[in-house]
């Protein structure tokens, strides 16, 4: 007798603990949006009802249901390096697997492309590429605290007249960009082989020494690594409706419902201006509302500790004026620095709606690298890499250059375009990018 699918029937096979087999067709109905909002996906053919506990997954219920009614294989190994942890979760949220003759792969991925990224997957942890070297991590780490340091040390010294004034500035400004990247790299798990050892330095570093709520981060960040450059699913993109009219099709979606909240067609001259204006209220204000919203009082306590400990190093030392100054030149600078960085790798890209492609597709098709170089390398937190970071969440960043050549030659031979650009051709294409997204949008509102 064939075996029958369905969500409603059972299956009795050997071996098999009368798991119910279902088709495609029925899991891309679970995707939360019908079927009572029930969201399922699938790992290595297992298919797994996650409704309920994606409010308890510790990576946020948005990256889960993101991936409602899909493959969700190669986005799961992606993110979790401990897997011995989350199979104790995955168990009680088993409800049955793929039928005998469904495809491994969905049907409109790339077989060939996934087959071949899971089989340099199983090069790279056994190359050792997932490993973190821990004096590598180590020095990083010592050489934020001494910048830091660095900028009291030179206030405390030479007071507060102009040239001491800018260069602690510039010190602390620095401190404050590498820690980001570092608390980056304890966000995805890649500084410690143990996932707790990296959630409790992320909460010291970006709490305490930043300011920031790591709830509020990892929240966003795993959705953006998830779905990037996918329009409802990165949160990247939810301000820029707003503010900004990115990639084609957003741009003539707006354009031709005559939605005009900013002009659009000149946003390549007032991105310079307005990315301070808008990352310093959204990151410094707006994270706290929203670890208060969520009563993450741990978060919310560990971060005004950042300021009570700023305003006791400096405040004595130049008074609460200067010091209100010294700390918000620093974050305008921070957040030019920030933005230019992280937006040079993607906003050039493609961006659109999810259309549910395989994840080494999704990560190529959204991401670009910057060349190597020791000062690019530093001064972007080792994200001038963003392909290989992206593919490989949780591999420590001094290996993206090992790892590189294996990924550009997987493009190769597959006809990805591995897109690898000097640092300031990458600054130059987010102008061009705009501009080119402004000028569609304004040809579909004024002729759409």
């Amino acid at each position: 007798m064939a075996p029958q699918t369905g969500s409603t029937r059972k299956e009795t096979r050997p071996a098999s603990a009368f798991l119910q087999l279902f088709t495609w067709e029925e899991i891309r109905m679970h995707n939360g949006r019908g079927q009572g909002q029930e969201q399922w996906l699938v790992i290595d053919r297992k298919v797994y009802d996650v409704s309920k506990f994606s409010k308890r997954h510790p990576g946020g219920s948005r990256v889960l249901s993101h991936y409602a009614g899909q493959d969700a294989t190669d986005a799961f190994t992606a993110f979790h390096k401990d897997k011995s942890l989350v199979e104790r979760y995955l168990k009680s949220l088993l409800i049955g697997e793929l039928a005998p003759d469904q495809p491994s792969c969905e049907p409109n991925k790339d077989k060939a492309l996934v087959e071949d990224f899971r089989e340099l997957r199983c090069s790279v942890e056994k190359m050792g590429l997932l490993r973190p070297n821990y004096t590598f991590f180590f020095l990083i780490f010592l050489h934020l605290l001494i910048l830091d340091v660095a900028s009291w040390l030179v206030v405390w010294h030479f007071g507060i007249s102009f040239v001491p004034f800018v260069v602690g500035i510039v010190l602390f400004t620095t401190a404050q960009m590498q820690m980001g990247w570092f608390q980056h790299d304890l966000g995805h798990c890649s500084v410690f082989t143990k996932p707790k050892w990296n959630r409790l330095l992320q909460i010291v570093v970006i709490n305490v020494l930043k300011g920031f709520p790591a709830s509020w981060w990892n929240h966003l960040h795993h959705q953006h690594h998830a779905k990037p450059n996918c329009f409802r699913k990165d949160p990247d993109l939810s301000l820029h409706p707003k503010l900004f009219s990115l990639g084609k099709t957003l741009s003539v979606e707006l354009g031709k419902k005559k939605k005009k909240f900013m002009p659009y067609n000149y946003q390549h001259m007032y991105f310079i201006l307005l990315t301070p204006l808008t990352f310093i209220p959204f990151l410094q204000f707006s994270v706290f509302s929203i670890a208060i919203k969520k009563k993450n009082w741990l978060d919310v306590l560990l971060t005004v500790t950042f300021y009570i400990r700023s305003g006791l190093m400096y405040i004595p030392l130049m008074g609460f004026n200067n010091f209100v100054m010294y700390f918000w030149l620093c974050r305008c600078l921070e957040s030019i620095w920030f933005a230019w960085v992280t937006q040079m790798n993607h906003i050039p890209m493609h961006i659109d709606y999810d259309t549910n492609k395989d994840w080494a597709s999704t990560q190529l098709h959204a991401t670009c690298n910057v060349k190597q170089s020791v000062f690019n390398d530093w001064f972007t937190g080792h994200l001038n890499f963003q392909i290989e970071h992206h593919l490989f969440p949780t591999m420590p960043r001094h290996n993206y250059c090992k790892v590189a050549p294996l990924v550009k030659a997987l493009c190769e031979k597959h006809g990805i375009e591995y897109k690898s650009k000097t640092l300031l051709t990458a600054f130059s294409d987010i102008w061009h990018s705009l501009k080119d997204s402004g000028e569609h949008w304004l040809e579909a509102y004024l002729h759409g």
